[in-house]
């Protein structure tokens, strides 16, 4: 009876298989970790990342929307005179650069009060974040007076604000806000610490490279495509009072680095296998030694002692 295989080989394949794909399903969660951690908690990188919307046309038309009603609303007595200066006074504000340094402080106010609502608990989960605009009512008043509009000095500056997350996904951030904060650190670690004792223990170390490479890719891909299915959630499940199309930039503009990192994961894991199976199959050759023409000749028997 052949003597049975070792069960040492199947162990350490079935140990490696186990460890790179826990490698693989940490890496996009430590990515989306990271960015909790490190891009919305840094307020320095969110106003930079902000600051492009302040040119955005859907983003720009929102606010002065938004703000041209509620200087409107509260001064309905005279509303039907003053609705085209007001309009327009709002319009060209937000092709000025003081509009862009007020959406930049402004931001930072936003910021902060984001952090302060994921991280307060006695917060009431019906209040949504908000950013004031009261500065922006406070200019379109002086573009009035300068113009010598009728009434302008009467128009009340009151405190404007433009909610820039809805209750419900402030829900959805606070629930998993704590938990992604604390493993910013550590998925990204246990990641590399399974992919890298995954392959040590594999019985054939290019494969294992190449099964964690295309599993990195992998889940780079899922990433993404939970970043668009996001995006069709959150717009899905905004009031019918906010604007889609601002709404959509504002979340284009805060996921940009996800989806930067998704294409960079998908990238490397491909570029990583491609190379891992070139070099195994176009790798060195052995030289081996050329065959003889002809078959050596067969050396004559010797004699037996009987033929003898």
């Amino acid at each position: 009876m052949p003597p049975r295989p070792a069960p040492a080989p199947r162990l350490r394949g079935a140990l490696s298989a186990a460890l790179i794909a826990l490698c693989c399903l940490l890496v996009p969660l430590g990515a989306l970790a990271a960015w909790a951690a490190y891009g919305l908690t840094d307020t320095g990188r969110y106003v930079r990342t902000m600051a492009p919307l302040a040119g955005d046309p859907a983003v720009r038309e929102a606010v002065a929307d938004t703000v041209g009603d509620e200087v409107l609303h509260r001064i309905d007595a005279t509303q039907g005179m003053l609705d085209p200066f007001v309009r327009d006074a709002v319009r060209s504000f937000t092709r000025t650069d003081a509009f862009r340094a007020g959406w930049d402080t402004a931001n930072g106010a936003v910021h902060d009060a984001v952090l302060r609502a994921l991280r307060d608990d006695d917060r009431p989960r019906t209040a949504p974040v908000t950013v004031d605009l009261a500065p922006v009512t406070t200019r379109i008043k002086r573009e009035l007076a300068n113009d010598n509009v009728p009434l302008a000095h009467h128009i009340p500056v009151r405190h404007t604000e433009v909610a820039v997350l809805a209750p419900e996904e402030l829900d959805r951030l606070r629930k998993g806000y704590d938990v992604l904060e604390v493993a910013a650190l550590w998925l990204p670690v246990a990641a590399v610490t399974f992919a890298v004792a995954g392959i040590a223990v594999a019985t054939c170390r290019r494969r294992a490279i190449t099964a964690t490479a295309l599993g990195t890719a992998l889940g780079g891909a899922l990433l993404g495509t939970a970043v668009a299915a996001g995006r069709a959630l959150t717009l899905s499940d905004l009031p019918a009072t906010v604007s889609r199309p601002a709404a959509g930039a504002v979340y284009d503009a805060l996921t940009a680095t996800l989806r930067t990192t998704s294409w960079l994961l998908v990238g490397l894991g491909l570029t990583v296998a491609l190379a891992t199976w070139l070099t195994g199959r176009h790798g060195p050759l052995v030289r081996r030694r050329p065959a003889p023409a002809t078959p050596a000749p067969v050396p004559p028997q010797q004699p037996t002692r009987a033929q003898a």
